[in-house]
């Protein structure tokens, strides 16, 4: 019973030290997340699960890519707070993850890409100031409880103490751990600190060389310049004191120079409008062969795409009178396509229109948006698509208008499996 309570108390006076000597590291650490971004603080992975925790809720938008396949999440107005970039994992579902921050100030954005072993179905979701990402159908496996003989009478309240002891060992041991990640995060928090004050101070130490060179140079060209107005005012008062006769021929030599530099200045006149004239006639005929070249392929589309989209209206799946649910806006790149997506909770009727040459309109009848989220725009104007933005709102008479923004006027198909609703755009020749 002695025995037990010693320990107990040895163990409660270990974390009371750790408390205190660590304690200074928690505040830097707690500092560090202070601000008005969202600060992402860990990126964990449990299973076929990951947890992005943060400071705030999450505003993100989503985006799948192909071979090997991935998950691409942007959070918006975040930036990351001792994350690693690179993630290794390797459990059977997913690779790796890679983080990275671009943007700054208010238009921060943290990246969160996901790479997976196989193409899997994905559920994103926001609890709190975290976002989940797990794959449908997945579950964590739990571990079977101990068993063994029960005690007796005589023994119980020494095992309780021991236990107790043992308890409180195994939460100061947690407690240490936890402290000493803290004190790891401030550490390297302060680390980075220190870098990026050594950086400004080497920049603010090349800024004033910078200067100083400036200020010499500027000191050089001022003596220049006054050693030369005192050679001009010398050579005037020598040219002053010249001969008439002497006058008369430097003024002759003026006329003719002025004459030169007269008919220099002409014909660099001309020379220049011939030049400016040509670029515009080479302008014109350029800008005439792309409007020809925009006409053609329109041509080309809206003869194709009304066909097809009569043959895919014609055998959609029968659509009932209720009002419809968007649940998801997606983008997607595979071989030698593009693909961009939507997802609602039963089939929908629906219409594909191109709104001038770079614009087509997806419009969902009888359809209302489900998350906020999905109103968000999408970029796309960086893979080698043909697809520069995706854009879902609310439309009139209880629609949903999905804009998608070309880069250049390619071929499109629309396709309708059950609840979702995709158009493929052929991917643009490399030039």
């Amino acid at each position: 019973m002695r025995s037990s309570t010693i320990k107990s108390l040895s163990s409660a006076f270990v974390l009371l030290l750790i408390t205190c000597v660590l304690g200074s590291a928690r505040a830097l650490a707690q500092e560090a997340a202070a601000g008005n971004l969202n600060s992402i603080s860990s990126v964990n992975v449990r299973g076929g699960t990951v947890e992005i925790v943060g400071t705030k809720k999450p505003n993100f938008t989503t985006f799948t890519l192909t071979d090997p396949p991935r998950l691409v999440i942007d959070i918006s107005e975040a930036v990351f707070s001792g994350v690693k970039e690179d993630i290794t994992v390797g459990n059977g579902t997913i690779t790796a993850i890679r983080t990275a921050s671009y943007g700054s100030d208010e238009s921060a954005i943290a990246r969160v890409l996901i790479g997976y072993e196989r193409e899997v179905d994905t559920d994103i979701q926001a609890r709190g100031n975290s976002l989940v990402v797990s794959v449908a159908g997945g579950a964590a496996a739990q571990a079977a409880a101990p068993t063994g003989p029960a005690p007796t009478a005589d023994e119980a309240p020494a095992a309780t103490d021991t236990q107790q002891a043992d308890a409180a060992a195994q939460a100061a041991q947690e407690e240490q751990k936890r402290q000493e990640l803290a004190a790891a995060q401030a550490a390297q928090a302060a680390e980075e600190e220190r870098k990026r004050q050594e950086l400004a101070a080497a920049q603010a130490a090349e800024q004033q060389q910078a200067e100083a060179e400036e200020r010499r140079q500027a000191d050089a060209r001022a003596a220049a310049e006054r050693k030369a107005q005192e050679e001009q005012r010398a050579q005037q008062e020598r040219s002053a004191q010249a001969a008439e006769k002497q006058r008369q021929q430097e003024e002759a030599r003026a006329a003719a120079d002025a004459r030169r530099d007269s008919e220099a200045q002409a014909a660099e006149a001309k020379r220049r409008q011939a030049a400016e004239e040509r670029v515009r006639r080479e302008s014109e005929a350029e800008e005439r062969r792309r409007q020809q070249e925009e006409a053609r392929a329109a041509r080309v589309a809206q003869a194709e795409t009304p066909r097809r989209e009569a043959a895919r209206q014609e055998g959609a799946p029968a659509v009932s009178s209720r009002r419809k649910t968007m649940t998801l806006v997606g983008f997607k790149q595979e071989p030698g396509a593009s693909r961009v997506f939507v997802r609602t909770n039963e089939p929908v009727r629906y219409s594909v229109t191109p709104a001038g040459d770079r614009l087509v309109v997806l419009e969902l009848e009888n359809t209302l948006i489900a998350e906020e989220n999905n109103t968000r725009a999408m970029d796309t104007s960086f893979f080698n698509t043909a697809v520069a933005s995706v854009d879902a709102n609310p439309g009139p008479s209880r629609t949903v208008r999905v804009s998608i923004r070309l880069k250049q006027q390619v071929p499109y198909e629309t396709r309708q499996e059950g609840n979702e609703l995709s158009i493929e755009f052929q991917r643009p020749a490399s030039r």
